[in-house]
């Protein structure tokens, strides 16, 4: 059970740094989505536990980005 949250771990922080670094054309209010997104699926692993707590909190975190950055 353990080493299966470490690479969720794994596999969320990855994704995260990767989708990140792709950020170079977007504007800041698709990167603010993307971040709140990236930061939003981590916390939901971290209190979730679960598949569902990670698309939860990602899909929280992004529309919590996307509306922070409104211009």
């Amino acid at each position: 059970m353990q080493l299966q949250k470490s690479k969720a771990f794994a596999a969320i922080y990855a994704v995260t740094l990767a989708s990140l670094a792709g950020c170079a054309g977007m504007s800041s209010q698709e990167k603010g989505t993307a971040i709140g997104a990236g930061v939003g699926a981590v916390g939901g692993a971290v209190l979730g536990g679960g598949t569902l707590g990670t698309l939860g909190g990602a899909a929280v975190g992004g529309v919590i980005g996307h509306e922070v950055t409104k211009p």
